[in-house]
């Protein structure tokens, strides 16, 4: 198997359902997959920048797990993009990331309905996706795809079926996540 590297950016995992649940089910399945979950790694975001670096150097696909957090990455992501994906090494003419594939991986609190131009936020998840196609881009990363899961907020977790139900999209994302790591390394 080719190397995988999963970040996870999730704030607090230990607070997840749904992000928690897809990266469990993906290291029982793919044990070999290096998964790096920011919040425990760096709970005050500091970041080993040589570490971090590393990881990706040794990656052949590199996944960016995360909730959907105002249309983007959450800030502890955010901040770990700005900090490790500085010119020289994510980009520019010494950049070393060049060939490695990308693949987005995340969660939405709302619904896929609000996700529509008609919809409560007047956009397509394809629309907000632009920046991240362009990161790839400038980072001569090959963007593979999105794999997302809409509608599993933090709302209702008190309510037993919506819990059940938030499970079984998180394991049927994990499905889709690692038939994508799968088809990805192949």
């Amino acid at each position: 198997m080719k190397n995988i590297l999963i970040v996870s950016g999730h704030p607090n995992l230990n607070g997840s359902l749904a992000n928690a649940t897809i990266l469990d089910e993906v290291a029982r399945e793919l044990p070999k997959v290096n998964i790096r979950c920011l919040d425990k790694l760096y709970p005050t975001y500091q970041f080993d920048i040589h570490a971090e670096q590393q990881a990706l150097l040794d990656a052949d696909l590199i996944v960016w797990q995360f909730p959907f957090s105002w249309y983007s990455l959450p800030g502890i992501m955010k901040l770990w993009v700005d900090e490790v994906f500085v010119h020289g090494f994510a980009h520019g003419s010494t950049a070393k990331l060049g060939g490695k594939k990308l693949l987005l991986s995340f969660t939405t609190g709302a619904s896929e309905a609000a996700y529509t131009t008609s919809g409560f936020f007047g956009h397509t998840i394809e629309e907000y996706l632009l920046p991240f196609k362009t990161t790839a881009t400038l980072c001569n990363l090959e963007y593979v795809e999105a794999i997302y899961t809409n509608g599993v907020s933090y709302a209702g977790r008190d309510d037993e079926e919506k819990v059940s139900a938030q499970k079984y999209s998180a394991r049927e994302h994990a499905a889709r996540l690692i038939d994508s790591i799968r088809n990805n390394i192949a």
